[in-house]
């Protein structure tokens, strides 16, 4: 069956122009010069795809688009622009339009965008009329570890991974190391039509701007000094199924205009060939960073970022997720069981007071260190509390000596001018950084951008001691 397209614009002869092309390339094509005209249409038809003029006798673009998104959800839409504004692409994209063209209009380049609208429309409303349900145990596999629990977060996570798993929209994943965003990548991929196809995970943070066009792109043996071989880049190798991108708020601003281009024209080539080649790739990308943040210093492309960011889950810090800690705890002391070959049973409840009450820096995977290591030390069949590390086994006394500290500190400095406001100001600024590694000076002195000797003098003089 052909598919149905409305177009939409008040310019008569291109409206006409655009119609008779479109229905030399098969498809059914229905025209409005006006939106309400287009909306009244729509009421008595059903369309896949509407062509939309950015602006209109009665209306603009944007309006349009977020009435047919509202009404007719199922519906891709293109605007065409004969403003090249990025602001303008960026925002009408968020607002759900499929794609922009500008004008003058390209014949290749519309039936282009077109075909792959319909094609990412068809995916998406086949994957909402799927009655298949598969069980999250089954699904997640492995990666359940970081994943499931009983605390609303736990179930939040679960709901928003099993909305968008069957989608091919590009996904944010937020939260800070550890949290577990790549076990959360794989579980969207392992829950979505692209279970059978691969999945590829890079890491932006390694990456350096030489060799990042050969990591995403590959290249052709001899293409340049040192290409021995040819090499197929990680676009091609995740082609069909999803590509995994780590730390993507690391990229260089180059190398980042280069990613643009192959996301928005779902192309490669290989450096050092002319073949073009088609992909079909999910992506996911994940930062431990203020990706708008970095949009504002420059650091990071805002187009790149609309791009990516169709959809967007954050992964919370361990310390927020309750009585989870110990669902994941209990999961790691089985696999370390099964590492060791002893058959511990459990935690005694000091150890479990501990656990829970410990502020986890490095989140999960911080916890499943110490939960293998902790069961290496012991000989038992219950993990006790003389196996802790000093940093679980010493928490609450540290953080109450330091709650004094602080009140202290607060009485003491109590600023009486400006430039006493200013100390107190820094003093609260290392009190506050110094509780969150837990007091892990070299950590904190990091985070500060000071080295160790100027932490020990400011605490010295707030009388925190070394």
């Amino acid at each position: 069956m052909k598919k149905k397209i409305l177009i939409i614009d008040d310019e008569v002869n291109i409206g006409l122009l655009l119609s008779k092309f479109l229905t030399r390339n098969d498809f059914d094509v229905v025209s409005a010069i006006t939106g309400n005209s287009a909306l009244e249409k729509m009421t008595s038809q059903k369309f896949d795809l509407v062509l939309c003029d950015y602006r209109l006798e009665d209306t603009d673009g944007k309006e349009i688009l977020i009435k047919i998104k509202e009404q007719y959800p199922s519906t891709g839409v293109i605007i065409i622009t004969g403003y090249s504004d990025i602001k303008l692409a960026v925002e009408l994209i968020k607002l759900g339009a499929y794609d922009y063209i500008t004008k003058p209009l390209y014949p290749d380049e519309i039936l282009n965008t077109i075909n792959k609208a319909l094609e990412s429309q068809n995916v998406i409303n086949k994957s909402s009329e799927s009655k298949n349900h598969i069980e999250p145990s089954s699904v997640y596999g492995n990666y359940t570890e970081y994943i499931d629990g009983e605390s609303d977060v736990a179930k939040n996570l679960l709901k928003q991974i099993e909305l968008i798993a069957s989608t091919s929209y590009s996904i944010i994943l937020t939260g800070k190391s550890g949290t577990g965003k790549e076990c959360v990548a794989k579980a969207i991929h392992l829950n979505s039509l692209r279970r059978d196809q691969p999945f590829v995970a890079m890491d932006c943070g390694s990456l350096t701007k030489e060799l990042a066009g050969s990591e995403f792109f590959g290249h052709e043996k001899g293409s340049f000094t040192g290409a021995l071989y040819t090499k197929i880049g990680h676009f091609e190798q995740a082609n069909g199924g999803t590509l995994f991108l780590d730390e993507i708020g690391n990229l260089s601003y180059e190398i980042q205009a280069t990613l643009l281009r192959t996301v928005q024209e779902r192309k490669v080539k290989r450096i050092g060939s002319t073949k073009e080649i088609d992909l079909d790739v999910r992506i996911i990308v994940a930062t431990n960073e203020n990706l708008s943040e970095n949009i504002i210093k420059g650091t990071f492309r805002e187009d790149l970022f609309h791009r990516f960011n169709e959809f967007s889950i954050h992964l919370p810090s361990l310390k927020h997720r309750g009585n989870d800690i110990l669902i994941f705890a209990n999961k790691f002391l089985t696999v370390a069981n099964a590492e060791l070959n002893k058959n511990i049973k459990g935690f005694s409840p000091g150890v479990e007071k501990s656990i829970l009450n410990y502020g986890w820096p490095g989140n999960v995977r911080e916890l499943k260190n110490v939960i293998r290591r902790l069961a290496l030390l012991t000989n038992g069949s219950e993990i006790q509390e003389n196996v802790l590390p000093l940093e679980l086994s010493n928490y609450d006394h540290f953080n109450e000596s330091n709650e004094k500290n602080l009140k202290q500190v607060a009485e003491t400095h109590a600023p009486k001018n400006l430039k006493n406001a200013a100390q107190e100001a820094e003093y609260k600024a290392i009190l506050s950084v110094l509780k969150q590694v837990n007091y892990n000076k070299t950590k904190a002195a990091e985070i500060l951008k000071i080295n160790r000797k100027t932490l020990y003098n400011k605490m010295k003089a707030i009388e925190l001691g070394e």
